[in-house]
């Protein structure tokens, strides 16, 4: 983790003649875009599997009609058409799971006082006035929801509530109208798990799942709400660009 703390420190440093004091925050931001940079490729992947997936829909259905009275066979009979095809139905999920530890690396930074045996000097950078090592129940507790850090959360509610929102309507819209839907994007459930299912195999509960998933995004904003703020920043930028990749990879 001190690696990683001298990677976060070296970015401050570069940053810092832009962003001042917010130059760690800048970093984690710019450390985050990085990061769903280099799994770009994977999602682009993963959209090409998920058409792929869309495409096998119509014969799912022939076997689903074949094998009605055997469960067993026809989860069978799909994986062996995913196979035959060489197409995974869980081809979405990579990049997702990719960034996890990226996420915890940062809750964990920023949750110790000490790093390597020395004191964690990132603790003393802040986003404005609200500690990068804090959460939102401390910014309330020093200043209130109104206060100089209590303000810097509301932003992230906002930016997280809109693009909430966003991914809202056209998760609704695609459910709707039966398109196909990403599996996998931003940590930490960001509101994008659950296509995979709708064009793969029969699950049960389906229909639950479909009414549930549009609210999936709006998660995040507890998320942002109990990690500390470092950790909120990296959730906020991926979950940004987890909605601005979709509408690009599934139009």
């Amino acid at each position: 983790m001190s690696v990683f703390a001298s990677l976060v420190e070296q970015l401050a440093d570069l940053l810092q003649p832009l962003f001042h004091t917010s130059a760690a925050a800048a970093a984690i931001v710019l450390f985050t875009a990085l990061v769903r940079l280099l799994v770009h490729p994977l999602s682009r992947a993963a959209a090409r599997g998920q058409r792929a997936q869309a495409a096998l829909r119509p014969r799912i259905a022939e076997l689903r009609e074949k094998h009605a009275k055997n469960p067993e066979r026809l989860q069978k009979a799909v994986m062996e058409l995913h196979a035959e095809e060489k197409v995974s139905p869980l081809s979405g999920c990579l990049p997702s799971l990719l960034q996890i530890p990226a996420f915890f690396l940062l809750y964990h930074l920023f949750s110790n006082t000490t790093i390597g045996g020395h004191a964690n000097g990132l603790l003393s950078h802040q986003l404005f006035a609200a500690p990068l090592g804090g959460r939102w129940a401390d910014a309330l507790g020093a200043g209130g929801a109104f206060g100089g850090a209590g303000l810097v959360y509301l932003g992230l509610f906002a930016l997280v509530a809109a693009v909430a929102s966003f991914n809202f309507v056209r998760t609704r819209r695609r459910i709707a109208g039966g398109g196909l839907m990403p599996v996998g994007g931003a940590p930490m459930g960001a509101g994008s798990m659950g296509g995979a299912s709708a064009g793969t195999a029969p699950v049960a509960g389906l229909g639950a799942l479909n009414k549930v998933m549009p609210f999936m995004s709006f998660f995040t904003l507890v998320t942002v709400a109990v990690v500390p703020l470092a950790a909120a920043l990296y959730v906020v930028t991926s979950t940004t660009w987890s909605a601005v990749e979709r509408a690009v990879l599934y139009p």
